[in-house]
């Protein structure tokens, strides 16, 4: 996916358990709360089926989604919760 400058992607539930992987670029995303977490290049999310989630960037954002049922981060990848 990618968002250009002031680029978002509404808030909205995720379908399926997914994993948002930046790969360029900066911006922030949040959850339930208003608490927004600043997100980098090499950063990676993970939200769970149905979770309400946003994503938003000023200066543009390049990442990769992964959709799946079969998504179990705890896996691969460390927690910063």
């Amino acid at each position: 996916m990618y968002l250009e400058t002031n680029g978002i992607i509404g808030f909205h539930p995720a379908a399926t358990p997914q994993i948002l992987l930046v790969v360029n670029g900066h911006g922030w995303v949040r959850g339930d709360s208003e608490k927004r977490v600043h997100v980098e290049m090499g950063d990676a999310v993970f939200w769970e089926a149905g979770e309400e989630h946003e994503t938003r960037t000023d200066t543009g954002l390049i990442a990769i989604v992964i959709e799946s049922d079969e998504l179990n981060p705890s896996q691969f990848m460390p927690s910063r919760a």
